[in-house]
């Protein structure tokens, strides 16, 4: 590699985070976010680079556009899905989606505000991924759009009153998390309906991604009985003895099946309220990946 090479593809790495968290906030899909991020690097090897005075705005525009294009072919794969769409889990501890300090910005790659903004128009869940996640101000924003800064003002006002749903804010601390989340394991293992369902919330919802590709509930399930017993039976059909371990996954803890599930559990007042369960294989395939350059496998030590 020349020097000129290296240092086109040390200046593209300086940004390569960035990139790849505007990607994976937009599209959900961290195997479509690295795609984004590989088009990019074409782009940028084969630009002109003199008249780019700064490399990061010009890689988010890049980015983001490239975002727009699939968004737009990713509306109609939605409407084909089998059954409850999620987004592909990715580990966060590492800091792969970028830091992650402050309830904010944990908030901002969680599952249930990625599902909402699938609510919002490619250009209005641009300008709220810019706004909230990174920073930008309007008329940055006005700029990698091609919009006016009156425009990108109005778009994220829309954004933001279309995924402005209450959403689940209790953490226990992680100590307590762990010791709940065993607790609720070990009844659902044993199959102690009466058990697990002390444990549930009375409107506790239920929802597993499985795109057609393994089984899995084709709608959300509701009530604390009938996900107490879809669940002891899932777990004995699906799960097995598979090793499980605890992870942050998109910036809140989680459970990790071995190479087949990642269970996402929420609580409220000591009782679990809700899970997002993703068991669809296409969907693992990165995370395992993390788990695997990491050297970390799963497993109770872990």
């Amino acid at each position: 590699m020349t020097t000129d090479n290296a240092a086109t593809g040390a200046e593209f790495e300086e940004h390569r985070q960035r990139m790849f968290g505007i990607a994976y906030r937009m599209l959900g899909s961290a195997h479509e976010a690295e795609d984004v991020v590989q088009d990019a690097w074409l782009r940028w090897n084969g630009a002109d680079r003199e008249p780019i005075a700064h490399p990061g705005a010009w890689l988010a525009k890049v980015v983001t556009r490239l975002c727009l294009n699939r968004l737009t072919s990713a509306r109609a794969r939605r409407e084909e899905y089998v059954g409850p769409w999620l987004p592909e889990p990715v580990l966060t501890g590492d800091g792969t989606l970028g830091p992650l300090d402050s309830t904010e910005r944990r908030d901002g790659v969680s599952m249930a505000l990625l599902v909402l903004l699938e609510r919002l128009t490619p250009k209005e869940r641009a300008v709220y991924v810019l706004r909230e996640a990174f920073g930008y101000g309007h008329r940055e924003i006005a700029g990698l759009l091609d919009v006016t800064e009156a425009n990108s003002r109005q778009l994220h006002r829309r954004a933001a009153e279309r995924v402005d749903t209450p959403r689940p804010r209790f953490q226990p601390d992680p100590e307590r998390w762990r010791g709940l989340v065993e607790t609720f394991m070990s009844a659902a293992r044993d199959g102690d309906l009466a058990r697990l369902e002390s444990l549930l919330a009375t409107d506790v919802r239920y929802v597993s991604d499985g795109g057609g590709v393994v089984g899995a509930a084709r709608r959300p399930i509701l009530g604390r009985e009938n996900v107490a017993r879809f669940l002891v039976g899932a777990l004995r059909k699906f799960v097995g003895e598979e090793a499980v371990a605890f992870a942050e996954v998109n910036g809140a803890p989680a459970l990790v099946f071995g190479e087949v599930a990642v269970f996402l559990p929420e609580f409220e007042n000591g009782l679990v309220s809700g899970a997002r369960v993703v068991v669809n294989p296409e969907k693992l395939g990165f995370l395992r990946r993390q788990l695997s350059h990491s050297g970390r496998l799963p497993g109770p030590g872990w």
